[in-house]
């Protein structure tokens, strides 16, 4: 029986590694494919705060509920572009002036600054993890690139509305609409969609129905910012 020399072990491993690579490419766009037609019923960051509810001891909370992009008020979604993503009808999945003034902003100063699209934040909470590392970025750009190849923008934003987490065990914005108004996602008003999204930096930490100084600035600059941009369809022209 002949032994392998070293070559042929590095070779060996070359092949696994490519083999491991194109397996990974086909599951990843057989996943983005599938999620473009049928709605995902977790995800990663889902799992992980249940997790965290057990081992903490607490009552395991998921509340969601899936809803079209029809049953949403239009005011939840130009908020979200307000607050997120301005140029989100108009990018292919990356901000470039957003990211060169976040860079900027983070070399001068010592918060740091995102500058993560609606589509990267859709990305990160369907496919990913929690971090801030590189890998985890080179990762969300790959996902990034092909969602918005294969999706289309009223998607992305369906997607995204109802997979963003909104509270303690709350994700989506039928189930916050729920939790903190007592009505259902189409009927929030411009005010309720504004204060929603005004939570989203840290909606574990934020309530709407116990919003401080911080919250009511934050609505009233996204509601500045939704009159500016008006009246928003992510229908294809």
């Amino acid at each position: 029986m002949s032994k392998i020399g070293f070559g042929g072990w590095v070779r060996k491993i070359f092949r696994w590694i490519r083999l491991a690579v194109l397996y990974y490419l086909a599951l990843s766009v057989f996943l983005v494919l599938l999620f473009r037609f049928v709605n995902p019923p977790f995800t990663p960051l889902m799992v992980k705060r249940c997790a965290q509810q057990l081992w903490q001891g607490d009552p395991l909370k998921l509340k969601r509920d899936w809803v079209s992009l029809d049953e949403i008020s239009p005011w939840v979604v130009r908020a979200a572009i307000a607050a997120e993503d301005n140029k989100f009808k108009d990018h292919f999945g990356f901000d470039l002036e957003a990211i060169r003034k976040a860079y900027l902003h983070n070399q001068r100063g010592r918060t740091v600054k995102g500058a993560s699209t609606i589509t990267q934040q859709t990305c990160k909470n369907l496919f990913l993890w929690e971090s801030r590392t590189y890998v985890r970025k080179a990762f969300e750009a790959y996902y990034t690139l092909l969602v918005e190849l294969l999706w289309s923008k009223k998607r992305i934003m369906e997607v995204y509305l109802n997979i963003v987490e909104t509270g303690k065990g709350i994700y989506g914005f039928e189930a916050a609409a729920q939790t903190y108004y007592s009505k259902s996602a189409a009927k929030l008003t411009r005010g309720e969609a504004a204060m929603i999204v005004a939570i989203l930096p840290n909606p574990r930490a934020r309530d709407p129905r116990k919003a401080g100084s911080f919250l009511w600035n934050r609505q009233q600059r996204i509601l500045r910012i939704m009159n500016q941009i008006g009246p928003v369809s992510l229908e294809r022209k």
